[in-house]
């Protein structure tokens, strides 16, 4: 349920409202926006029914949120969401573009990388310190050294980081050395992990479910906003379908699609999504195209000795070629790279 307020509505009126519905046991967000502030009440609105909200001083209209996700819904925010990342927004104008490779694998590549994919106009590094695999044999991750490398090349070039966290218990350390938390396509319904997340006041990678609609894919995000941190990302990465030609099927529909339901930011990751380097670009254009506040590329120096997904990777030369390209896809659908 959303408490729609008067243009005039004073400070004191809204704390009024606030605390009434706190003393019913449900819980109150307030979104303010550029002509209306809106408080949102999670929890059992039958106990709403006692008590009429539409007599309160400051009031306009109470209306139900119909859909399961509250906090994520347009209903709820009709204005687009901003994450602010240390200066980067992602979500305005202006397109983000993380870029590095999938795995951390020593603090000469990694700077090497950051150097050039800043240099062609990326402002975010990514980097994986924790590796969830289908292979237990597989390399798994540098772990807290990896996290300490991408700090280092933080302080270096001034780049963003990005990583992703896998476990509740790790999730205060990697906030001591990333800006973004990412939550991997595998833990997109580690409902504990949304939760511990939704606590940080970093803000948050949500990547979809390999095989996740899109309502179970809002759903998660509601976990994080309803902990309190509204700075959610929403990443469409690719689903599992029938067909095997690529790695999984980008599913850029749901760009649109979720831009419609939710205020949140939508980036999309072309090189999961498809698995193939050649790929990239042009699922890049067409990510931007469709509405994408930002893409998460894969760069490698030399991708055959990558430790992990080296044939989805981009070398920095050709990545400096695409990001040229994709200032003419931004211009034209009135957006900026």
């Amino acid at each position: 349920m959303i408490i729609v307020l008067r243009p005039d509505a004073t400070k004191k009126q809204i704390d009024h409202i606030i605390e009434k519905v706190k003393k019913l046991g449900l819980k109150t967000m307030v979104s303010r926006g550029v002509e209306r502030t809106i408080i949102g009440v999670i929890g059992e609105e039958d106990v709403l029914r006692v008590q009429p909200l539409e007599a309160f001083p400051g009031v306009e209209k109470v209306m139900p949120i119909l859909k399961p996700y509250k906090l994520v819904s347009r209903e709820f925010k009709p204005e687009n969401s901003i994450v602010d990342v240390e200066g980067i927004k992602i979500g305005g104008k202006k397109i983000a573009i993380m870029a590095g490779p999938c795995s951390v694998e020593s603090f000469e590549m990694l700077l090497e990388v950051a150097k050039k994919v800043k240099k062609a106009g990326a402002g975010i590094l990514r980097g994986g310190a924790f590796k969830p695999r289908s292979s237990p044999y597989s390399f798994q991750g540098l772990g807290e050294k990896g996290l300490k490398f991408l700090m280092d090349v933080k302080k270096e070039t001034g780049m963003k980081i990005v990583t992703e966290v896998m476990d509740t218990r790790d999730v205060k350390m990697v906030e001591k050395y990333a800006d973004i938390l990412q939550v991997g396509a595998r833990n997109m319904q580690n409902f504990n992990l949304l939760k511990e997340v939704g606590l940080s006041k970093k803000p948050v990678l949500l990547k979809r479910g390999i095989s996740a609609t899109i309502k179970e894919f809002l759903m998660s995000a509601e976990y994080v906003l309803a902990a309190g941190n509204f700075n959610c990302i929403l990443c469409e990465r690719g689903i599992r379908t029938f067909e095997d030609a690529t790695r999984f099927t980008l599913d850029l529909n749901a760009v649109p699609l979720i831009k419609q339901l939710t205020h949140l930011p939508v980036i999309v990751d072309p090189s999961h999504g498809t698995g193939k380097w050649d790929l990239v670009s042009p699922m890049s254009k067409a990510a931007i195209a469709a509405g994408a506040d930002g893409l998460i590329i894969e760069v490698h120096p030399n991708p055959e000795e990558a430790y992990s997904d080296g044939e989805q990777s981009l070398v920095p030369y050709k990545f400096d070629a695409m990001m040229k390209e994709l200032k003419a896809v931004a211009k034209a659908v009135g957006r900026e790279l």
